[in-house]
């Protein structure tokens, strides 16, 4: 007897609210963790090419950790097409300054880079503070 695999279709698929708190967590293992809620691998239906995964909400995102000296010598880069367009941030100015851009940037690198990805990360919602406005949702809390 033969098995079948069943495709879960993009209405059926459930998706739930999850809110983390980043106070204290380091960059690199919050993003591939969150990023694994955002692609929905840890669900039973799981297929690579469908979106199956859940909405995240990331608070406290000026508090992330970082590890050994990557606060003063992590750079972002960026190019602006022309001649010597290239423009350098440092990680410690960048937090100070947009602290959602960091881990957005973190969380997108472990996502593929495709329209599948691009979908997913519109479901990943990074705050500064404690506060956000997702609390109609009812998000259910992360924990790692």
């Amino acid at each position: 007897m033969q098995q079948k695999t069943t495709i879960l279709k993009g209405s059926e698929v459930r998706r739930d609210w999850y809110i983390v708190d980043a106070a204290g967590q380091p960059l690199g293992r919050l993003a591939s963790r969150v990023a694994q809620v955002l692609r929905g691998k840890g669900k039973v239906g799981f297929v690579p090419f469908m979106d199956h995964g859940d909405f995240v909400v990331i608070v406290n995102a000026s508090s992330v950790s970082i590890s050994g000296k990557k606060r003063d010598m992590k750079t972002y880069w960026r190019y602006t097409g022309y001649p010597g367009g290239l423009r350098l941030t440092a990680f410690k100015d960048a937090i100070a300054k947009n602290p959602q851009f960091v881990i957005t940037h973190a969380v997108k690198g472990m996502l593929p880079h495709n329209r599948l990805g691009r979908r997913l990360i519109k479901k990943l919602k990074v705050y500064a503070g404690p506060e956000h406005p997702h609390e109609a949702q009812k998000p259910q809390v992360l924990q790692f």
